[in-house]
């Protein structure tokens, strides 16, 4: 939690401890969720210091993903074993981004949030069944089933073109998950997963949808990352 104490004719801010004990707590509670709830490899990513403000605590004063990636654990730590999970988030990185490695059992497609919101009304309007989704700053991430880079390519080489602002999070990749914050802005569920509720959909199910929603929105492939 945020407040401003005056001092005269200044203001400052200051990072109450009450805030920042919810802020790590709902940062385990989302890992735990994420490795034993849905049986998904998280590790915790790098931090923004100073409340976000700052800058990346990997030590690059030029990171472009403040906040946002993979550090120290490497993504390959990533795991589903709650005692280690309880151990990065209460003992070595509280409160740090919960980063989801893909590839194993989950992976992701991305594409830009101002497509985001017309490619889910078009999948309501179609009756076509999609799973969690979440909201990155700038972005939208529909997790999938798993799939290789060899399936995915087949896939994509069936399609007479397939827009640039789309993103493939498979073996090797990774997604920010809520209640994340990074040094672009917060990241939130869309669409959260379902206790108890494994399903994820075929990624070939989805790709239609994913290139006629960037097909549709302004500036079609030309859209930013």
């Amino acid at each position: 939690m945020r407040r401003t104490r005056r001092y005269g004719m200044a203001q400052r801010a200051v990072w109450w401890p009450g805030g920042r004990r919810r802020e790590r707590s709902a940062a385990l509670a989302a890992a735990l969720e994420a490795a034993v709830g849905h049986g998904w490899p998280v590790v915790p990513g790098a931090r923004t210091v100073r409340g976000g403000r700052g800058p990346c605590s990997c030590g690059d004063r030029d990171c472009h993903l403040p906040g946002a990636h993979p550090a120290d654990p490497a993504l390959e730590a990533a795991t589903t074993d709650p005692r280690m999970v309880r151990w990065w988030w209460e003992r070595r990185a509280p409160g740090a981004p919960v980063l989801l490695a893909t590839g194993r059992t989950v992976c992701a497609v991305s594409l830009p949030a101002t497509a985001g919101g017309w490619l889910l009304d078009h999948f309501a309007a179609l009756g076509v069944p999609y799973g969690p989704v979440l909201a990155t700053p700038g972005r939208h991430v529909l997790l999938v089933a798993p799939y290789t880079l060899d399936e995915l390519g087949g896939l994509l080489a069936e399609k007479t073109w397939v827009p640039g602002s789309l993103r493939y999070h498979g073996t090797g990749g990774y997604v920010v998950l809520p209640p994340s914050r990074t040094g672009a802005g917060p990241v939130h569920w869309v669409q959260p997963p379902r206790a108890g509720d494994a399903w994820l959909p075929q990624v070939s199910t989805l790709l239609g949808g994913l290139i006629a929603a960037s097909c549709a929105a302004p500036n079609g492939s030309r859209l930013p990352f």
